[in-house]
């Protein structure tokens, strides 16, 4: 896709940190480091979705791959997401911390005020309702 902004960085038209990669995945440092060594991983191939990613098993290999690299390196935690619609293309975040410092509860705090929140707590009519909606039947 002409426009993406991974697709150019895969194209090197923009720069990037590579941390990994191989004919088909990339991995490298996210500009907004939510700790140190935030690392986006993408397919090559623009998708839009990772549910839309041809072998999406492949491309989670990718990913353990480097996660493991940063377990070796003596990081404990590798909290992953795919979240982000800022950019259209699919990508997955791998956020290594120790937890040895207060990066990781900066870059997870709006996550755990929504978890805190008692408002949005799930009451039995309200889980009733959503599982109506999204259930997923045994074929």
């Amino acid at each position: 896709m002409d426009d993406c902004l991974f697709c150019k960085i895969v194209r090197g038209e923009i720069p990037s940190y590579k941390i990994y990669e191989d004919d088909k995945y990339l991995a490298f440092l996210d500009i907004a480091q939510f700790t140190d060594g935030h690392t986006i991983v993408i397919p090559k191939k623009h998708f839009r979705f990772i549910w839309d990613i041809e072998n999406v098993g492949e491309f989670y290999e990718f990913a353990v791959k480097v996660a493991n690299h940063y377990r070796s390196l003596g990081y404990e935690f590798i909290d992953s997401a795919s979240f982000g619609r800022l950019v259209p293309h699919a990508h997955y975040h791998l956020v290594p911390n120790k937890k040895d410092g207060n990066d990781w509860e900066k870059a997870l705090e709006n996550i755990g005020a929504l978890q805190r929140d008692e408002k949005r707590r799930l009451t039995r009519e309200k889980a009733l309702e959503t599982l109506a909606k999204f259930k997923l039947e045994k074929s």
